[in-house]
């Protein structure tokens, strides 16, 4: 842990924390049209939380895969694989064992994992441009 470099990796957490904000203000004001309240305000501060792990844990892989030194589309490229591998997969898995049972449409779905993919891509972008 002495070998973190915190400035990019809180840099990346906070822009991708952003991004989710604006993501799911849009989604409230969207689901508020149609009668459901909107996001709550502690599922940002646990999104924040949740984005500096994520940060720090993509940092980690991106200075293990990056032979040519960590760039800003080595960044997205990583991001995106991760998205990929661990992400959709499992949100594809997590709808066919519940959503569907609940009655969660495959687009809403879909919508979390872009939500996701642009969490991710914010992240390795920003950790690209900075370490």
């Amino acid at each position: 842990m002495a070998n973190v470099k915190w400035i990019p990796i809180l840099s990346a957490a906070f822009a991708g924390w952003i991004f989710s904000a604006l993501w799911h203000a849009a989604a409230a004001r969207i689901q508020s049209h149609a009668g459901r309240r909107a996001f709550p305000a502690l599922a940002l501060v646990v999104s924040l939380i949740a984005q500096v792990v994520m940060a720090l844990v993509l940092a980690g892989v991106l200075a293990h895969t990056a032979k040519k030194g960590v760039t800003i589309s080595s960044g997205a490229l990583v991001a995106s694989i991760c998205w990929l591998g661990f992400v959709l997969t499992t949100q594809v898995a997590t709808h066919v064992a519940t959503h569907a049972r609940d009655k969660i449409r495959p687009l809403q779905t879909l919508a979390q994992s872009g939500h996701w993919l642009g969490v991710l891509l914010v992240q390795g972008i920003a950790l690209g441009a900075l370490l």
